[in-house]
């Protein structure tokens, strides 16, 4: 291609996503445009994810890559933030997207939700600069408040997560006001219920202690809690509103697993919450009060979607959009071997005392978000996709399915490579340093510079290359799948 024709094939692109950001708003309700407005910044983030996580993974080969340019500590920290506040994003959005459809009503306090999503975005570029630009300086009470507050996944300084609450409020204020004027639901109860907890949790971790066992224990309480269990049940929402529309699931099937999940979650999900104290000072009784209740979190939303397909199979399972479910299914499998298999095999305190703090707890990591929540957040997409075409058809025979399928198989493919790596990491980790070498500084240095771990890091970078292709793909396939589609899907209706 010479230089006229990608400048036009630039242009067509450009064109393409200007018309995704702006869109036609004779399809959507002034709801979903918000919504619409949440996805474009999710997927800048999760573009955003991959190209730090992709350095960060170059570092650990070649560790003075980029060295006191953009170090390694920066590109993880920006890699796990863009990772959490991109699925934030796509929560929220989702659902915007459903509340109208939901509640049979308009949203009320719509003017303030777009004002919290310009604020929301304008805190998150301002924090991601300072990320970029300065990290360097003294440790003060002044930095946890302007530049980072120094604790793993809400590195966020204060005025930030004083701007997140507020922004989770105003967000709770729009669901709880349109639900009250409009039609109540299982679903609207169990969403109303875990705002709460939503806005409520991430304020656990915006004081400071200065005993580290205390400070700690506060800390897991937001990330374990917020993201575990509050993401879980927000998760649980969104897929049965999907499966509703996708398949055409009978509401009390979706809203019945729906409240298991919520009894299971914040029974289980709290008690499970002990499985992070096995080693920071805390009781000892939280050795087996961890180790048992963490396993039974994915059980609900793996058995929704297993009786959903179920279901669909009896009455004719028909779906007239083949990306969403393909995602769907993703997610099932993914949250179950992600959250629950990965999360388990290393969870109890008589395996813990070996892996926690290796490759193998990055390995579960990898997998568990991708697989419970990423995944989700892609279906929710197709199904937005859907609905800004017109409803066109998405099934089988649409133009350039493969751009979709290759999309799904490299990126699960490549998360899923990361983390075979990263356990084969771990292991080895957790054989030398642990059980041979007895945890000590030599011990460490032994197993990251052992060939086994080497190798894996190498793979690690490798899968990592893929899993940017698969995005690659992704968003070329979200800005173009459905365009000039003159079919239409059959209209699904729930029972």
């Amino acid at each position: 291609m010479n230089a006229t024709g990608l400048v036009e094939k630039t242009t067509e692109y450009f064109r393409t996503f200007k018309a995704w950001v702006a869109l036609d708003s004779t399809n959507l309700t002034d709801g979903q445009q918000l919504a619409v407005k949440y996805f474009t910044v999710a997927v800048i983030l999760f573009a955003a994810q991959i190209l730090f996580g992709l350095l960060a993974a170059t570092q650990f080969i070649w560790p003075g890559f980029l060295f006191e340019i953009l170090d390694f500590n920066v590109n993880r920290m920006i890699h796990i933030n863009a990772m959490i506040v991109w699925m934030l994003y796509g929560f929220i959005g989702s659902v915007y997207w459903l509340l109208e459809d939901e509640s049979q009503t308009e949203i009320i306090g719509l003017k303030l939700g777009n004002i919290a999503f310009w604020v929301l975005t304008a805190a998150v570029t301002v924090v991601v600069l300072v990320y970029l630009l300065v990290q360097i300086g003294p440790g003060k009470d002044s930095s946890l408040w302007f530049i980072n507050e120094g604790r793993e996944y809400i590195e966020a300084p204060r005025w930030a997560d004083i701007g997140i609450v507020v922004v989770m409020l105003i967000f709770f204020y729009n669901v709880v006001a349109t639900f009250s004027k409009g039609k109540w639901s299982g679903i609207a109860g169990v969403l109303t219920l875990d705002l709460v907890a939503l806005a409520g949790l991430y304020v656990a971790g915006m004081f400071y202690m200065t005993n580290i066992t205390h400070e700690q224990y506060w800390w897991w309480w937001v990330i374990h809690l917020w993201v575990e269990a509050t993401w879980e049940v927000l998760v649980g929402v969104i897929m049965a509103w999907s499966l509703m529309k996708l398949l055409g699931v009978r509401r009390k099937i979706v809203q019945t697993w729906l409240y298991i999940e919520v009894a299971l979650m914040f029974g289980s999900g709290i008690l499970g919450l002990g499985h992070h104290y096995f080693w920071i000072g805390t009781p000892e009784y939280w050795l087996t009060i961890g180790g048992f209740f963490s396993a039974l979190e994915p059980i609900p939303l793996v058995a929704m979607v297993v009786h959903a397909v179920y279901d669909s199979g009896v009455h004719a399972f028909k779906n007239g959009n083949h990306p969403a479910l393909a995602w769907v299914i993703a997610h099932a499998f993914g949250n179950f071997f992600g959250a629950g298999v990965w999360g388990f095999m290393h969870t109890l305190p008589q395996i813990n005392m070996y892996t926690h703090g290796t490759q193998w707890s990055a390995s579960h990591g990898h997998l568990a978000f991708f697989g419970a929540y990423a995944t989700i957040n892609i279906a929710f997409f197709y199904l937005a996709i859907q609905h800004w075409r017109g409803g066109v058809w998405m099934g089988e025979g649409i133009a350039n399915a493969w751009r979709w399928k290759w999309a799904i198989g490299l990126l699960n493919m490549g998360v899923l490579g990361m983390t075979i790596a990263m356990l084969i990491a771990g292991y080895e980790q957790s054989f030398i340093e642990r059980a041979v070498e007895g945890s000590t500084w030599g011990g460490y240095f032994t197993a990251q510079n052992h060939p086994s771990f080497l190798s894996a890091m190498v793979w690690r970078l490798f899968f990592g290359v893929v899993t940017a292709a698969g995005l690659g793909l992704l968003i070329w396939d979200l800005l173009t799948i459905g365009k000039g589609e003159t079919r239409k899907a059959k209209v699904i209706t729930q029972q």
